[in-house]
Parts: structure tokens; C-alpha cells; sequence
């Protein structure tokens, strides 16, 4: 191709890239790139989200972007009256709302917004993600607890656990007080950290015996500690754990059977989901090594997602029993 057809041809990309978000963006506030981050992640969970978790795309896929000065929700059925209409958004497949920042840019968490679970997420540059495609894969994180919220036993469930005590927030799911720093229970988790990860490099003819190896010293670790703080652990690692084995599953899945879209493709920090798959799968390992009075209830992040990649290895298709046994997946590491 000549410069003169090539500078002509990237002239005119630009020109219909203009024309195309003067019809579709019904706010010039919201930048192109969260645009087609939030467009990407919905497409990606259209052509994936269901062959991972079924009836995933039932649940509401709401989302408040937070920027430094606004607020733009997405996908809500009942957005509250502090939010301005701004038209529809052909890309997102949506009407899309504005407000004044309430929030902090800074935030990334799922919590109920005007009777929706909704996620609430700062910019890829304002959160841990940093770039596109992990910031991608974090919004189907969330997405996945807008699917455990959405269960329609979910919250009678919850108060059964009988662990808030006296708190009508939530917050106890952050502040409950764990016995991270006991030296019995951190030295069993340092235990059962080396057996799961041992268990995640086993060889195909050596899985069996470590998998059953780790069932025992988990076994071992759950028992050293009070019904209360069992509870707790078993709820994290079913919530948060299988949310985090979703986040990096999603990128694996993708890897294999997914083409972006060019637009995000084009993105000056995309980075392809192949990579993305690595980089999670070396995020965990690097999180299960960090000891338990360190890492407090982070760890039960790293814990739960490589128990749900063992599970793929010793149970495929163990997630059609994950809502049958709500807030412990202990049945499912069992079941022969």
C-alpha cells in the first residue's frame, strides 16, 4: 500500500470513528475507551458466561462506572432520580445515566444500588486492574457475584449463617474477626497452602494422590477452628474464592475461544486474554504463598479460585452443584 493510500485510509478510520460516537455516545464524558471496556465485557459474557455458569446471562449485569467528576449507569432497571438521562447507547445496548461523583473513583465492589446488585467500579486507570483486559475480567468477577446475589435463597441463607451479629451493613463479610493471626490456624493454613499448591503442579499421574492429600489437610485445617470462624472461611471461599476462580477461568475460556473486538484490540494497554489467563494463574500462586496473618481474608481469594481449578481437574462440571450447596463447596471437593 502507498503512504498517500495509507494516510488517506487512517484519515478515514478516524472520520467514521468520530462519526460513529456522535450517533452512538450519548455523553461525551464518558471516554471511548470505558465504552468499549464495558462493551467488551458484555460481549464477552454474552458469548461465554453461560457455558461457564448456567443461566449467568439471567442475572443483572448493572454497572456504575465512576469517574473523577461523574457517575454513568449502565444496564439499571431503576435508576434513582439523581441520575440524568442521557440517551441510549447503541454500543452498550443501553440507556445510560449521569450524576455528579458520589463515590470513590478508587472503588471496585458489588452491593445492592437502588433495589439492583450493581457493580460499582472506578476507571481501569483508578483501580487495581490498571489496564483493559484485567479490568475486563474483574467486571465479570463482579458480574458473577450479581449471579450469587440474584439466588433467590442468597440472603435468608446469609442471616442463617448467624455471623453478622448486630451489623445490618454487610460489613461483617470485610471485618469479621477472624483468627488470622493465631499461630495453631495460621500454621494449619500454611499446610494446606503447600498441599494446594503441590496439588496445582501435580502431574496427571500424580493428581489423584495429591488432590486426596490436600482433601486431608483441608479437612484438618477446617476442624482446628471454631463453628463460627468454619462458617466464615467456608462463605469466603464459596463467594469470593469461586468469584476469583471465575475471574481467571473467564480469561482462560477466552483465550481459547473468543476473538476481541477490534476496538478493543486497539486499545493502547490491551493485552491479549492468553496473557491475561498467565498473569491470573501466577496471581494466585503468588497470593497462596503469602502466610495467612499477612494476608488476612485475602487469602481466602487465592484458596477458593485454585480449589475451583482442581475441582475442573478431579470433577468437571462441578458447577451445576455450586447453588445446591450454598456457602461451602466441601461437597463438591468430596464427591468422588
Amino acid at each position: 500500500m502507498s503512504m498517500l493510500k495509507r494516510v488517506v485510509g487512517v484519515a478515514l478510520f478516524i472520520l467514521l470513528q468520530t462519526a460513529s460516537l456522535s450517533v452512538a455516545q450519548p455523553t461525551a464524558s464518558m471516554t471511548p475507551a470505558d465504552r468499549t471496556r464495558i462493551a467488551e465485557a458484555y460481549r464477552l459474557a454474552d458469548k461465554l458466561g453461560d457455558r461457564l455458569w448456567a443461566s449467568w446471562s439471567k442475572a443483572p449485569f448493572a454497572v456504575l462506572l465512576v469517574t473523577s467528576d461523574r457517575e454513568f449507569l449502565i444496564r439499571h432497571p431503576a435508576p434513582p432520580r439523581d441520575f440524568e438521562p442521557l440517551g441510549e447507547d447503541s454500543l452498550l445496548g443501553s440507556k445510560v445515566y449521569a450524576r455528579a461523583r458520589q463515590f470513590d473513583p478508587h472503588l471496585l465492589a458489588t452491593f445492592p444500588f437502588a433495589g439492583t446488585p450493581t457493580i460499582v467500579i472506578g476507571q481501569a486507570e483508578s483501580t487495581q486492574a490498571h489496564t483493559s483486559t484485567p479490568w475486563v475480567t474483574t467486571l465479570l468477577h463482579e458480574h458473577f457475584h450479581q449471579l450469587q446475589y440474584s439466588h433467590p435463597d442468597y440472603q435468608e441463607r446469609v442471616k442463617a449463617l448467624g455471623l453478622a451479629r448486630g451489623d445490618t451493613t454487610g460489613m461483617w463479610m470485610l471485618e469479621y474477626p477472624f483468627p488470622y493471626a493465631d499461630s495453631t490456624v495460621s500454621g494449619q493454613f500454611s499446610r494446606m497452602r503447600e498441599a494446594l499448591l503441590g496439588t496445582l503442579h501435580a502431574s496427571p499421574d500424580s493428581f489423584k494422590s495429591a488432590w486426596s492429600a490436600y482433601l486431608k489437610v483441608r479437612e484438618e485445617a477446617h476442624a482446628s477452628l471454631r463453628d463460627d470462624d468454619a462458617r466464615y472461611l467456608s462463605f469466603q471461599l464459596w463467594q469470593e474464592g469461586i468469584a476469583r476462580y471465575t475471574e481467571a477461568r473467564i480469561a482462560s475460556m477466552a483465550a481459547a475461544a473468543y476473538r476481541p473486538t477490534a476496538a478493543f484490540r486497539a486499545l493502547p494497554d490491551y493485552h491479549s486474554f492468553a496473557k491475561e489467563a498467565t498473569a491470573a494463574m501466577s496471581r494466585t500462586e503468588r497470593e497462596l504463598a503469602i502466610p495467612l496473618p499477612a494476608a488476612k481474608r485475602t487469602a481466602f481469594y487465592a484458596i477458593g479460585a485454585a480449589e475451583g481449578l482442581l475441582l475442573d481437574r478431579a470433577h468437571p462440571g462441578w458447577q451445576t452443584r455450586y447453588f445446591e450447596n450454598m456457602f461451602s463447596v466441601s461437597p463438591a471437593l468430596m464427591r468422588k
